[in-house]
């Protein structure tokens, strides 16, 4: 990789993390939840780019000993993905009962004082 790439890598890993933290620091239910699945995928992406990307170069050692692939980061991520995918329905799942329970979807459960103002009674 280049210069220029490493930076273009780095700077898109870093703008996923920010998007995923400034929507975990929302208070809604929803964007906690894609604020956590971007941060995931974020890590996903960081792993990815740790293993480097190998050409002509066999992921199983055989019988040459030249350069050989390192199958490690693309099964760290393959695993990370079935984990998250898992753990995103799970998550989403306890908000939907968050919201039934509670009637907002605040992660803390009350409402601001003027979205109560503007709320019609039941």
């Amino acid at each position: 990789m280049t210069i220029s790439m490493e930076f273009l890598l780095a700077s898109g890993i870093g703008w996923v993390t920010a998007c995923g933290i400034y929507l975990l620091l929302r208070g809604r239910s929803f964007s906690v939840v894609l604020g956590l699945s971007l941060i995931g995928y974020a890590v996903n992406v960081f792993i990815f780019a740790m293993g480097r990307l190998w050409r002509n170069a066999p992921p199983i050692l055989g019988q040459s000993s030249g350069l050989v692939a390192d199958p490690l980061p693309q099964a760290l991520v393959l695993t990370a993905i079935v984990i998250g995918f898992a753990t995103t329905a799970f998550v989403i799942e306890l908000a939907l009962r968050s919201r039934h329970e509670s009637g907002s979807d605040h992660v803390d459960g009350a409402e601001p004082v003027d979205a109560l103002a503007a709320r019609p009674l039941r």
